[in-house]
């Protein structure tokens, strides 16, 4: 084969998230039917807050752009993996191997970010409310949304710099469903102590810096509403960040579940079945968790439907 970037493997054979027949056509239908909710959910909501003036607000700008990336990088993954269970052989190029990494390590470094600006967008709501306007203004919005893309960009390409510079031999079969950094080092030939050093480094900066900046959000918040003399008023601080608390915990426990054990700890076949939450059930459920139990969603859902019947 043609040497590609140090590496003699042009293409890889995806092994796929289980090998017994029986259960390829069911579990085709299943994330299927996640990848189809996932697509509606998130586009709906995109839909939803950008034709709805009353949620043109720091929260509904940055849950646009949560929606937006949950969207994306299920479409990375998930077409691929669905194509995986109806083909004999899943083949992916080392290009687009490379390329579904470097999407794949952007999207969810983003949405750890973009997580942790949400908790900060509540602290500021909650806490600091006479300021809440000058603190979250446009410019800082789009300030912070540069820094989450910003983060999300450098991620990716160390990520994907990282695997680049291994070689890859005879062996081409990648033990996952998709291209990631843990299955690429073991397949590798040459990789190292260092490289394994790297993705664990860049995951606990990308996990433990928005980690940090949401805890240390929601402790303020907690400190804050403990001080509110009206049973009414802590229940309204309370229900405005439950639905956020429900997502940070689902996607940051699901995903420091999978890349910060050692490998003797979690094997990857037991990895890529908790990786199957945080790639594929975390960005279906997201967009039902922020409708179902945020009310401004609600009534701007019930008004766009009014519209269209009476239109």
């Amino acid at each position: 084969m043609v040497s590609n970037n140090a590496s003699s493997v042009t293409e890889f054979i995806l092994a796929g998230l289980t090998d017994q027949p029986e259960l390829q056509i069911p579990l085709f239908f299943l994330f299927l039917a996640f990848y189809a909710l996932t697509v509606v959910g998130n586009l709906g909501l995109v839909t939803l807050i950008g034709l709805n003036s009353h949620l043109h607000i720091p929260m509904y700008f940055f849950l646009f752009n949560l929606s937006f990336i949950d969207f994306s990088y299920s479409t990375t993954l998930t077409p691929k993996m669905l194509m995986g269970f109806v083909s004999k052989t899943n083949i992916i190029s080392y290009s687009g191997c490379m390329t579904q990494l470097f999407f794949f390590c952007f999207f969810v470094i983003s949405e750890c970010c973009i997580l942790s600006a949400m908790a900060y967008d509540r602290y500021v709501a909650i806490c600091k409310p006479l300021l809440y306007t000058v603190t979250m203004s446009p410019q800082v919005c789009l300030l912070l949304l540069l820094g989450v893309y910003g983060m999300g960009v450098l991620g990716a390409v160390v990520h994907t710099g990282n695997i680049m510079f291994l070689t890859f031999c005879a062996n081409n079969r990648v033990n996952h469903y998709m291209c990631d950094m843990l299955p690429l080092l073991e397949l590798s030939c040459n990789s190292s102590y260092i490289n394994l050093l790297v993705v664990f480094i860049v995951v606990t900066i990308g996990i433990g810096v928005p980690t940090v900046i949401i805890f240390t959000s929601y402790g303020l918040i907690l400190s804050s509403t403990l001080h509110i003399s009206s049973t009414e008023g802590k229940s309204k601080a309370f229900s405005t960040c439950s639905s956020h608390i429900i997502v940070v915990s689902l996607f940051f426990g699901s995903g420091a579940f999978m890349y910060l054990k050692p490998p003797s700890i979690l094997p990857l076949d037991q990895g890529k079945l908790s990786s199957i939450f945080y790639t594929a059930v975390v960005p279906m459920l997201n967009p039902l968790i922020y409708s179902l139990r945020n009310r401004d969603v609600k009534v701007a859902l019930k008004k766009s439907l009014s519209r269209k019947m009476f239109s």
